[in-house]
């Protein structure tokens, strides 16, 4: 495969990662805890680093349309589940830096998920729409959801399960995947109009969709599905006029710091704060640009902040206590995202037009390193492994 050629991990020993020959006296054996991967969007690859030396270890080709990215990871961090635009599924070795299988399932995706339990890798389509769920070993095919309507949001839930809105219906469904049993179906509607996108909260129990054809978002309690659909923040612009939007904001359970929320505000220049004790706005913070990430350290103590186009050159720092903005960075055109390690010390940070890689400590604000990248954008590190909706 295109992938294989492209990537030797010094040190490693070929017969030890197949689990076959004993290793070599030369060879360095190690674990995945601290690897991931930067998307090259722009080439088709990704680049394999290492957060502990912040190094880049080889790159990996023939990925297909990675323009909009994303990926999960097997419960060992080995294997990399790679989403791609074209409907491409690709997993890849980190430790071999090979692709170990690609498939083509669609033709045209917007992420994935991988089950609780590690066996179940499902894929979100625009087009043909609907879900399809692979078994993780082999990429073979399990079951196949058609919804009719864009997939968006998509999530792993407990329970062999996963959640996803629908973008035209205004709707979210679960779909649980039983072993040796056909999926079992929930559907919620009157959810909102056009839901863009949804995470789930770290500890597992509520669904967040954002709406896009209106100013609000919905909230399902998965401990309490027969409540249904509860609005959050409906109208929250009333009485203002948006300013036309230039990329979509993402949502994920980053945005979650202690019992705070924090949430791009659709068409503004504002972050909305959410309490999560009972779903009220608790404060705005008035920032650059239209939000598209917002990224709570692992501690909840700081929220990090990228802007859509065309104030896409600054990242901003909001304290989580007092909700102002402590710290900007100008590191260049097209900042597309960021990913902290897993106890916050630093944080990554992709700058596409630069084509780098920024690390900073978050603490200091120093900066730690720079790696050269290809049109770099979604940062991905394999501890997302071990947390929910990761």
């Amino acid at each position: 495969m295109a992938g294989r050629r492209n990537l030797l991990l010094t040190g490693l020993a070929a017969g030890t990662l197949a689990g076959g020959a004993a290793p070599a006296a030369t060879a360095e054996l190690r674990g995945t805890g601290d690897l991931g991967l930067v998307v090259e969007r722009a080439s088709g690859s990704v680049l394999i680093v290492e957060t502990t030396g912040r190094t880049a270890l080889g790159r990996v080709t023939g990925l297909g349309d990675l323009s909009h990215a994303s990926a999960v990871f097997s419960r060992d961090g080995r294997y990399g589940f790679v989403f791609g635009r074209d409907g491409g599924l690709t997993k890849i070795d980190l430790l071999r830096g090979e692709v170990a299988r690609r498939i083509v399932q669609a033709g045209n995706s917007i992420g994935g998920a991988i089950s609780d339990d590690g066996r179940l890798v499902a894929v979100g389509n625009y087009e043909p729409g609907g879900i399809r769920v692979f078994g993780s070993a082999t990429l073979d095919p399990v079951a196949d959801i058609p919804t009719g309507s864009k997939v968006v949001g998509l999530s792993d839930i407990p329970g062999r399960g996963f959640i996803f809105s629908l973008f035209e219906a205004g709707e979210v469904w679960t779909a649980t995947i039983p072993e040796g049993g056909p999926p079992e179906i929930r559907r919620f509607r009157d959810v909102g109009r056009q839901p863009y996108d949804g995470f789930v909260t770290p500890d597992g129990r509520h669904y967040i969709a954002g709406l896009f054809g209106e100013d609000g978002l919905a909230r399902i309690d998965l401990w309490h599905p027969e409540r249904g659909v509860q609005r959050v923040l409906p109208g929250y612009g009333r009485g203002e006029e948006p300013l036309p939007v230039f990329k979509m904001p993402h949502l994920r359970g980053w945005a979650v710091a202690g019992e705070q929320v924090f949430l791009p505000a659709i068409g503004r220049h504002e972050l909305l704060v959410v309490d999560r004790r009972d779903w009220t706005e608790r404060g705005r913070v008035a920032v650059h640009g239209q939000p598209v990430f917002a990224v709570a350290r692992p501690d909840g103590r700081q929220v990090w902040v990228n802007f859509a186009h065309p104030r896409n050159d600054v990242v901003q720092v909001v304290d989580a206590e007092s909700l102002a903005v402590v710290r900007a960075f100008t590191l260049g055109r097209g900042v597309m995202h960021l990913e902290f390690t897993p106890r916050g010390e630093q944080v990554w940070i992709s700058v596409r037009d630069a084509n780098r890689v920024e690390v900073f400590d978050t603490r200091s604000f120093a900066r730690l390193a720079s790696l050269p990248a290809e049109a770099p954008s979604g940062i991905l590190l394999a501890a997302r492994a071990q947390r929910v909706g990761f």
